[in-house]
């Protein structure tokens, strides 16, 4: 039963509702969103993607102010033999978990004031974390666990279940980030700065009302334990009892120095191994008390941490080319949990009031380049790694990887006019995913994110994005390990995500 006590746990939505790795946002400005190769540029968004570069823009004060929509889903298809049991699953064994994840307010600003070789920046955005996501129904692990109760309990006479189950979590990191670029020649530039993450979770789940099914129809899981225990402690003591006087009867036997009837010897053992049998269900079903009123969880977390961020760029005729160099940034996130004391769900411990669980934003390199193929036509592309494996997460699920993310992305940008500006890129994200680090509770699937959009000058100080993104994802096959059945388990998981931005760069 500690096996099922495992598949009941709080969901944790480490995963981002938008572009980048496991735990950092890369779509921090609507340029990016209507081209991904952002990391060669130079531009105001270059704060975030190519900071050095920044530079070699014009004197002045450069802002840009940026609204993004993210709608995103998550779906899970769970596979499993428990399922039959469940009253309203109709005999299936294949049942469709998905969340929604939307948010419809996503702000970031990016500033740079330039004057001479130095450029003073600063970008204030949603630098990692996966917005709200809500499963109505639970997820599989929830049913599963259920099932895996149903299932051990069918020689008490269960033959189903019943629960409502809900999860919802949101994860939020906001970076503020402060920094230089300065200009050493006039194609050479370096970068120095920081960034302050503020870390904000929050996490409810619950399963209550739960009924098993009986030969006399469903019922309370509490009272059917009730029911159970009375029945078993009963038997028990009526087994005892006989023990007691088979015992006797044996003593007497022995008194008279008279040889010990082998009926009697093996009532006494048939009896002994009854109530042994009986008292082995009583304790199976101590481990149960655990759910009688159902399992309920809520917790909300915060956390601070700060890392250095580096970079270059480099200029030779038609080309520009940028890197960056964005440090670990060490998270402890403090529990302010309604889970107080050790819980026998292991899982559950993650959140425990006034614990800290470990959530590093891994260090992040990329590196891009530019290419002005005419005064009106620029194509571009770039590569992402980022270092998940030397980053410090609960119970080690970094070790779980296979190996590190790493994206490359391209795109191309057309002066269709003086005023207008169109572009268009991509990019594949691949993540070292492995079966152990896979589940339900939090998973990421890798992709290819396509998008386009344009920018209009409305005047010499004034120009307006508008970009459109979407990511198509692999489907993850896993099979895992029974919770008690000896059939395999196996889930499907996917994800959509669309995004539609908006942004306005003003210079002064």
């Amino acid at each position: 039963m500690k096996k099922i006590a495992l598949a009941f746990v709080a969901i944790l939505f480490s995963g981002n509702a938008f572009a980048g790795g496991i735990l950092t946002n890369t779509n921090q400005n609507i340029a990016f969103n209507r081209n991904m190769a952002r990391d060669g540029i130079i531009g105001i968004d270059g704060v975030y993607s190519n900071p050095a570069g920044v530079v070699f823009m014009d004197n002045g004060f450069h802002l840009s102010v940026n609204w993004q929509m993210a709608f995103q889903t998550r779906t899970i298809s769970t596979t499993n033999p428990d399922f039959a049991l469940g009253m309203n699953n109709n005999g299936n064994t294949t049942k469709e978990f998905k969340g929604e994840a939307n948010v419809p307010f996503i702000p970031s600003l990016q500033a740079a004031y330039n004057t001479d070789c130095w450029s003073l920046q600063t970008n204030i955005a949603i630098t990692g974390g996966g917005g709200k996501c809500e499963f109505s129904e639970g997820i599989g692990s929830f049913e599963s666990a259920m099932g895996a109760i149903a299932n051990q309990l069918q020689p008490l006479g269960t033959t189903g279940y019943d629960a409502d189950c809900f999860m919802s979590g949101k994860q939020y990191y906001i970076g503020v980030s402060l920094g230089a670029a300065y200009k050493l020649t006039d194609n050479f530039s370096v970068f120095g700065g920081a960034r302050l993450l503020v870390g904000s979770a929050s996490y409810k789940a619950r399963m209550n009302n739960m009924m098993v099914n009986t030969a006399a129809g469903a019922v309370p899981f509490g009272d059917f334990l009730d029911n159970a225990n009375a029945r078993i402690a009963g038997g028990i003591a009526q087994y005892a009892e006989g023990i007691s006087q088979i015992e006797a009867g044996i003593a007497q036997y022995k008194a008279a120095g008279a040889p010990v009837p082998e009926d009697l010897t093996a009532k006494l053992t048939a009896a002994q191994a009854a109530k042994a049998q009986l008292e082995g269900s009583q304790k199976s079903l101590q481990t149960l008390e655990t759910y009688r009123e159902g399992v309920s969880m809520m917790s909300d977390q915060k956390g601070l941490g700060i890392a250095p961020i580096i970079g270059l760029d480099y200029k030779v005729g038609a080309f520009n080319f940028g890197a960056k160099y964005e440090f670990k940034t060490r998270m402890r996130m403090k529990n302010n949990s309604t889970v107080k004391e050790a819980h026998q769900i292991a899982a559950l411990n993650k959140y425990r009031d006034g614990s800290s669980v470990p959530e590093d934003q891994p260090a992040l390199f990329t590196v891009g380049g530019q290419w002005s193929v005419t005064p009106t036509v620029r194509v571009m592309a770039g590569y992402h790694l980022f270092f998940d494996k030397s980053a410090h997460w609960y119970n080690h699920d970094e070790d779980k990887l296979d190996g590190n993310t790493w994206e490359y992305n391209g795109g191309a940008e057309w002066d269709a006019t003086d005023k207008l500006l169109l572009s268009a890129g991509f990019q594949k994200t691949n993540y070292g995913l492995s079966d152990e680090y896979m589940n339900d509770m939090s998973f990421v699937v890798s992709s290819y994110t396509y998008g386009l959009g344009l920018r209009y000058k409305v005047s010499e100080k004034v120009k307006v994005n508008v970009a459109y993104f979407q990511t198509n994802y692999d489907t993850y096959k896993q099979d895992v390990t029974p919770v008690v059945t000896n059939a395999t388990t196996h889930n499907d998981y996917t994800r959509t995500n669309r995004v539609l931005g908006v942004g306005v760069d003003i210079t002064l």
